[in-house]
């Protein structure tokens, strides 16, 4: 399983937006093959930080999900909203 976290921030005003778009991405992504959750989460102090987090069944169907024209309208509509450059982290989940 492959985890996808996605750190980033947006002006105040942009929040309710930022949280639209996601959620409707959400919805698109939750449904293709390989997606196992997609979760976003907003920091309680400070109204324009929000966390995505995402898991996929490997990397193969996340790779998949970059070449969707969902995920590229995403990055399309939010990077011009963020305040600085975002923070992802990618961590592959080791079988216990």
């Amino acid at each position: 399983m492959l985890i996808v976290i996605v750190d980033f921030e947006v002006a105040r005003d942009d929040r309710d937006t930022a949280l639209a778009t996601l959620s409707a991405e959400g919805r698109d992504a939750r449904a293709l093959p390989g997606n196992l959750d997609y979760s976003v989460w907003c920091d309680p102090d400070r109204d324009g930080r929000l966390r995505l987090m995402h898991s996929w069944r490997d990397p193969a169907s996340f790779d998949a999900y970059k070449l969707t024209d969902g995920f590229k309208a995403v990055g399309a509509n939010l990077f011009p909203k963020m305040v600085a450059k975002p923070a992802t982290q990618m961590h592959r989940v080791v079988p216990s």
